[in-house]
């Protein structure tokens, strides 16, 4: 097997025998442990996107790895032919955390959402009523459920959609924070559910008005309409609540869990929804070979305990408050707007001096720290939220210096 001695050799293997469907930020990590990364060279950064919030709970977890480490020695996969002694008590455990009667797993956020999207249909059939194969569900513009076929075929985004019909039916797209637009599409009497990211994470940290989570929920419930949480990204700790519906009170109908479910050391995702919505799927009619098995099991337990024991939530509510506090100080013809919510963050990037986002990107990189644009003018700045004071601010630092640096 092939050594890699520099960053360039990695990025050069990746280049020539991978496919194309990536465009990371020129830098090779080799180490990771809490807030911090380590280059191919030695070089320590600050990681500010946590893989796009997987690892809340910090790189290298001792108590998520261990737990990894010790059922990988005893038992790896028997596929959901058989059952094993490891995964009746996850699901006894997250259904309790989170406090509904049934949880389908999965292993990924995209198949988290499909899975969402066939009980949503199911149960609009078998309970609901509507007439076959008529079943709708509402979206919203800007959207990231993942880059699955039906996901793309309810997305806006035209780098994820073109090219790649046709299109599967069904989906109904208004824009987002608009709650006429939610009260007209659920005039459909075929509407089976509305899926909506809390906070729209891809689309930059867009935050929606007070109270939009509520009356949303609410207009679905007059409507006899699934309210469907893709909390994939938001969810685990990272708003400064367990769940970003929980700012507002709203107990999703259906909840899709991904990323930190896992500590970021194993595919994990999770649906979970009560007895008269998940038992309209019977056997046969969903699964995964890898979906609910023993390492996963035994991992999502203690990724979810750790955030519990911890106190990852609370933290993140005072991290973030810390972090946007700091950053609008920061002097700078880059910055247009800070927003967020605990630990998920973004600043607005004007071009200045014919200087974009990803060149800011590439200066923080340069300083220690680690951070990707979104839609070319947004960076995404979300911490592990084992994050601390003194990191925070140094972190603001790199940020102020970098930005001074290119002016």
């Amino acid at each position: 097997m092939i050594e890699v001695k520099t960053s360039q050799m990695a990025m050069d293997l990746e280049d020539q025998y991978g496919a194309h469907n990536y465009h990371p930020l020129p830098v090779v990590l080799t180490k990771g442990k809490g807030v911090y990364m380590w280059d191919v060279e030695g070089k320590q950064y600050f990681d500010f996107l946590s893989a796009y919030s997987a690892v809340n709970q910090g790189h290298c977890h001792p108590k998520i790895t261990a737990a990894l480490i010790e059922q990988v020695q005893t038992l790896e996969l028997t596929s959901r032919a058989f059952y094993n002694n490891v995964l009746g008590v996850y699901e006894k455990y997250i259904t309790e955390y989170f406090g509904y009667q049934r949880v389908l797993p999965m292993n990924t956020g995209a198949e988290g959402d499909e899975t969402a999207l066939k009980v949503t249909r199911k149960w609009a059939y078998t309970v609901k009523g509507i007439p076959a194969n008529q079943a709708k569900i509402i979206c919203c513009e800007n959207n990231f459920h993942g880059r699955t076929i039906s996901v793309i075929s309810m997305s806006t985004d035209p780098e994820a959609r073109d090219g790649f019909g046709p299109y599967t039916p069904g989906f109904i797209t208004i824009p987002y924070n608009d709650l006429p637009a939610l009260e007209k599409a659920l005039q459909d009497p075929n509407v089976a559910g509305f899926l909506v990211e809390p906070i729209q994470g891809e689309a930059g940290v867009y935050v929606p008005d007070e109270g939009y989570l509520k009356k949303a929920y609410d207009l679905c419930k007059a409507k006899n309409v699934l309210f469907i949480a893709d909390e994939v990204q938001t969810g685990i700790a990272r708003t400064g609540k367990l769940l970003a519906c929980d700012w507002e009170g709203v107990r999703p109908d259906v909840l899709i869990l991904g990323k930190a479910l896992s500590g970021g050391v194993y595919p994990i995702s999770a649906v979970l929804a009560d007895d008269p919505i998940m038992l309209t799927i019977h056997p046969g009619q969903h699964g995964s070979t890898f979906g609910g098995n023993p390492v996963a099991a035994k991992v999502a337990v203690a990724a979810l305990e750790v955030i519990r024991d911890e106190k990852l939530a609370e933290n993140a509510l005072v991290m973030g408050e810390i972090f946007r506090s700091e950053v609008r100080k920061i002097q700078s013809p880059f910055i247009e707007l800070v927003r967020g919510k605990g630990l998920l963050n973004a600043v607005v990037i004007k071009p200045f001096d014919g200087k974009t986002a990803w060149d800011v990107c590439l200066k923080m990189r340069d300083n220690g720290l680690l951070a990707k644009p979104t839609h070319d003018h947004i960076i995404r700045f979300a911490p592990p939220l084992v994050i601390n004071e003194t990191q925070v601010r140094e972190a603001v630092a790199i940020i102020a210096k970098s930005l001074k640096e290119m002016e």
